[in-house]
């Protein structure tokens, strides 16, 4: 392929998601998503790793092919499983001048360009075992013990989420090349969204936690995805005097926004002790604080319960407040507003919040702790649209979030699946929704579910890579539907680049049943041994294929080599032939050959004379072979034992005689010194083992 030169570059939109193969190939615009190089979607201020500020954007962003001119020079392509090749064609576009024929060049655009991201590769690897599991428990367990179960499976995926995010970063921070330290920020930002979006969809679908341990959950939520407060707790605790630190407020209200209350008041101490002038306001506010009434996990409690508490907590706020408690001091004042439930004062905070779900989950925290799930969905756009202010839109993270909120698991999939750079996150997540029994009655147009397609769609981008194939055999196996169809087709095109590769390919086929896919990797690696002058490799091959017609043509070049070299290659094979050797007439007759030549050189002459005449007279042995054939009985006419009895003696005359008039090139034949002589040493030889067996049966037959 030609070297793209420096003209306006080609901007490839089309079906399906698509990443430039080697950075320099169109991305395929539509139904999916781009992935390519370090140019994947993140997630604006949303994380807790390398990358946040990467917007994640439901645009796809659209990849260009350096050195395409589609303006002067018509395209054409062709789709492939898992590729599309883009070439340039001789035609001219409508309105340009055609000048001289030139060189064309051809583009190689891969879709989910993630899969060859080394650093995801733990991702990929470790899910396919949390998948399997799954898979195999579906039945063992039910009821509550079910769904604990496939809580766990859901922090399980978490956990590999997290994991190579952190090593993604890790990544990141060592990498001294700027282009690869931008594709790792961004794909730390994917990850980053990708967790937050399953620990999300964990608690309102998976656990379907109940009002009260709903808020602790989300609670738990919000202060894992938002963790700039760690570093400034660092800073603060690790100065000289932390309530004197620009930070100290900062920390002690983020501490508040996020239900911390044994940390705020940790904090609020230590100003307490350093000014003692706010000692009783700081008890007040202490006690406020300590006696918060929250949910429990437990069912020590009913809803109602701790909404008289929370009702007689808020009214004792109030009172505080009203009474000036903490006029002196403002940001106590703030503090006791935010336990208030006060919509302004804890929008005051935005900055520290940063997201509006933060926002959301703070304003749920201390105005309405027993929110029921469907109440979500009003408290989340309102907090959504209070937080925004009209100032900017929604995010493509918002809108999947939101969707989620309103308990639109549909509608989080398909976003997902158009703003995020694969498929791993959907397939597997609507895998485990599906386990859930919450997507039963989602079927697609053309027959399918919604869990079989995105496993199909996953793992026919696995299938695009050279090793991590062998794990979409296990997505496609759980996909009763079309999963052995896809099987059968992606099979067929894995490049078998090496003999154990071709073993682990047919092992893969034999076990499943797939015939038609084994005989055709038994025939390319036939012919690819073959091609290499390894008959053994290739009649192995062969045989398993069941293929007579290549098995015979093998079995030739055994026996030309013979006849050249005066020996057999691949001992070991031929002599464990078998029940195989029935595949074909000249396979029977090359195992039957050597076992002449075994039984000749164990000295057994009776049954090696019998096997070979027998050799002769079944017309199993191909014309071109008698010669040979009748020149190894040459010995066994000469020992000094008879062998050959008087029949068999006159068979061999016979075969000689048919051999000698029934070759085409007679004169040929005849003009040749070597085969004239070996004529005549095969009729003497007949004609004094006849002579002796005469001899020998007579004498046997006077006595």
């Amino acid at each position: 392929m030609d070297e793209p030169d420096a003209e306006p570059p080609l901007v490839v939109r089309g079906r399906g998601r698509c990443g430039a193969g080697g950075g320099a190939g169109p991305g395929v615009r539509g139904r999916g998503r781009c992935g390519a190089g370090g140019a994947g979607p993140g997630v604006r201020g949303r994380g807790c790793g390398a990358g946040a500020g990467t917007p994640l954007t439901d645009t796809v962003p659209s990849q260009v092919v350096p050195g395409a001119d589609s303006s002067s020079r018509q395209l054409c392509f062709a789709w492939g499983p898992a590729e599309v090749l883009v070439c340039e064609t001789l035609f001219g576009r409508a309105g340009t001048e055609n000048g001289a024929p030139s060189s064309s060049r051809v583009f190689v655009v891969r879709r989910d360009q993630d899969i060859y991201i080394q650093t995801l590769r733990k991702l990929f690897n470790e899910s396919h075992g949390i998948f399997m599991g799954l898979q195999r428990s579906e039945e063992e367990l039910a009821g509550k013990s079910r769904k604990a179960q496939l809580v766990q499976v859901s922090k399980n995926y978490r956990s590999v989420i997290r994991a190579c995010m952190e090593d993604m970063h890790q990544a990141a921070v060592s990498t001294r090349d700027p282009a690869l330290q931008g594709q790792y920020s961004t794909q730390v930002s994917i990850l980053s969204a990708m967790e937050l979006i399953w620990n999300l969809c964990e608690i309102l679908f998976v656990e379907a936690a109940t009002a009260g341990p709903l808020l602790l959950r989300l609670l738990d939520w919000v202060r894992l995805h938002v963790c700039d407060v760690d570093s400034m707790v660092r800073d603060v605790l690790g100065s000289e005097s932390p309530s004197k630190h620009k930070l100290f407020w900062n920390v002690v209200d983020i501490f508040v926004l996020q239900g911390r209350m044994d940390e705020a008041r940790h904090l609020l101490s230590k100003e307490a002790t350093a000014n003692p002038a706010s000692m009783n306001m700081y008890k007040i506010l202490d006690d406020l604080m300590k006696k918060m009434p929250v949910p429990s996990l437990s069912n020590t409690q009913t809803l109602t319960e701790l909404e008289l508490k929370w009702q007689h907590w808020h009214e004792e706020c109030q009172r505080y407040l009203q009474d000036g408690t903490f006029a002196s001091n403002p940001h106590m004042e703030s503090i006791c507003k935010i336990l208030l439930g006060d919509e302004d004062a804890i929008l005051e905070k935005k900055e520290l919040m940063t997201t509006w779900y933060h926002f959301l989950v703070t304003r749920l925290l201390y105005s309405h702790p027993t929110v029921k799930p469907m109440e979500l969905r009003f408290y989340a756009q309102s907090s959504m649209d209070l937080f925004l202010g009209g100032e900017s839109s929604p995010e493509p993270l918002d809108l999947i979030l939101m969707a989620a909120f309103e308990f639109e698991m549909h509608q989080v999939i398909k976003e997902c699946s158009i703003v995020l750079s694969n498929w791993w996150f959907v397939a597997h997540l609507t895998d485990l929704l599906d386990h859930c029994k919450l997507l039963q009655s989602h079927n697609l147009y053309f027959g399918s579910n919604m869990r079989e397609f995105l496993l199909l769609e996953y793992a026919s981008g696995l299938f695009s890579h050279h090793s991590l194939w062998q794990l979409g055999v296990d997505y496609f196996d759980h996909c009763p539907e079309y999963g052995r169809v896809y099987l059968e087709l992606h099979i067929e095109r894995i490049p078998l680049s090496t003999e154990q590769k071709a073993l682990k390919v047919l092992r893969i086929c034999e076990q499943r049943q797939m015939h038609e896919q084994v005989r055709s990797i038994c025939k390319i690696m036939a012919m690819k041994a073959l091609r290499n002058n390894r008959l053994g490799s290739a009649l192995s091959w062969s045989i398993r294929a069941k293929d007579a017609a290549f098995a015979t043509l093998i079995s030739d070049r055994f026996l030309k080599d013979y006849c050249e070299r005066g020996c057999f290659s691949d001992l070991d094979l031929i002599d464990n032939l078998g029940p195989s050797m029935l595949l074909s007439d000249r396979l029977t007759f090359l195992g039957k050959y050597r076992e002449f030549h075994r039984l000749y050189g164990e000295q057994r002459f009776a049954e090696a004379a019998r096997l070979l005449l027998t050799l002769m007279t079944a017309h199993i042995a191909p014309c071109s072979f008698w010669m040979t054939l009748l020149t190894d009985a040459l010995p066994l006419l000469e020992q000094k034992e008879v062998i050959f009895s008087a029949e068999q003696t006159y068979e061999l005359m016979r075969c000689l005689e048919d051999l000698t008039a029934g070759n085409p090139d007679k004169q040929k034949f005849q003009d040749d010194d070597v085969e004239t002589t070996k004529v005549e040493m095969l009729r003497l030889a007949l004609a004094r083992n006849l002579a002796r067996v005469i001899v020998k049966e007579g004498t046997v037959e006077g006595s």
